[in-house]
């Protein structure tokens, strides 16, 4: 990590990548790993990516952020990639550290896009700063968990971290750090159509794209940079409180998610809508949770950059 705070690296994760990565100071000594994408003279468009995942995952969105007029500005949240961790942190910090992050890039208003994981905080974005957030979108967003009983229609495999985490949070950990080594690991190819197999066809078409499949692992890996014990840190936040009701997002919301979704299944979603006061809903009946947010991208950011706020 560079010692000049807002100088620039050639990014070490990907070497094809249109952007660099940028090591920037906020207010409070907190420093934060950034990619940009797209158009830098375009419209201000902070996205928030999954779990788990990097600010590589925004570079899916450069070709139509450069047709559309779009400035992609994603960070690695604390304790992943090459964001320093933040002990403590909770979601409803999310708010003050997006609005240093935009002070330090001289940012006023600007929109969020939150993928997946990155859903939860898109949302308290809009809670913290509706002041400098006129619309944000959340893409097959992840729901609240904390007091969740009836778990059936989340992926097995959340479950599964779900009953460790809340059970055996120190066996859960341990189990990250062993994961770490075959985590960072790139999938040889003999092993893609097996891992394909595995997936609903949506998920399976989409990936199937050699450069998309390769984009998806690079982010992935690259967010076990920081260390298990980061990773592992960003993870718990969705088993804590939000630290804020879902009615007081009075910021527009654009949610889209698919009716095929393994991951957080739809009806997860309806839950969330019925919550938010100002929520314009899209279920998409034949796509998944990796394929809505994928084949539907461009679609996705030109819905958020042609919302025109009202003149306040």
């Amino acid at each position: 990590m560079p010692e000049i705070a807002g100088s620039f690296l050639a990014d070490p994760a990907d070497s094809s990548s249109p952007s660099r990565t940028r090591i920037i100071e906020l207010a409070r000594g907190q420093r934060v790993a950034l990619a940009e994408y797209g158009d830098p003279h375009g419209v201000p468009v902070v996205f928030c990516h999954g779990w788990p995942a990097s600010r590589l995952q925004g570079g899916l969105l450069h070709e139509f952020a450069c047709e559309l007029g779009a400035r992609i500005i994603s960070p690695d949240r604390p304790g992943v990639g090459l964001s320093p961790a933040q002990p403590g942190r909770t979601l409803a910090d999310w708010p003050q550290f997006l609005g240093e992050m935009a002070d330090a890039l001289g940012l006023g208003e600007f929109r969020v896009l939150g993928v997946s994981g990155g859903g939860p905080y898109a949302l308290a974005a809009a809670w913290g700063l509706p002041e400098r957030i006129p619309v944000v979108s959340v893409v097959c967003g992840a729901p609240p968990l904390v007091n969740r009983e009836d778990t059936r229609h989340l992926n097995p495999a959340y479950q599964w971290l779900l009953h460790i985490q809340r059970a055996r949070p120190g066996v859960l950990r341990w189990l990250f750090r062993a994961a770490r080594p075959v985590a960072r690991l790139r999938p040889p190819l003999w092993m893609r159509s097996w891992m394909l197999r595995s997936l609903p066809t949506p998920e399976a078409e989409t990936l199937a794209d050699h450069h998309i499949f390769e984009a998806c692992f690079r982010n992935y890996r690259e967010s076990w940079r920081g260390g298990a014990d980061g990773l592992y840190g960003d993870g718990t936040i969705y088993t804590q409180p939000w630290g804020f009701p879902l009615p007081e997002v009075r910021v527009p919301v654009r949610l889209w998610h698919g009716k095929q979704d393994r991951n957080f299944a739809w009806e997860l979603a309806q839950e969330m809508v019925a919550q938010l006061p100002n929520c314009e809903p899209r279920y998409l009946e034949d796509e998944a949770h990796y394929s809505l947010a994928i084949r539907h991208r461009r679609a996705i950011l030109a819905d958020l950059l042609a919302y025109d706020p009202p003149v306040r």
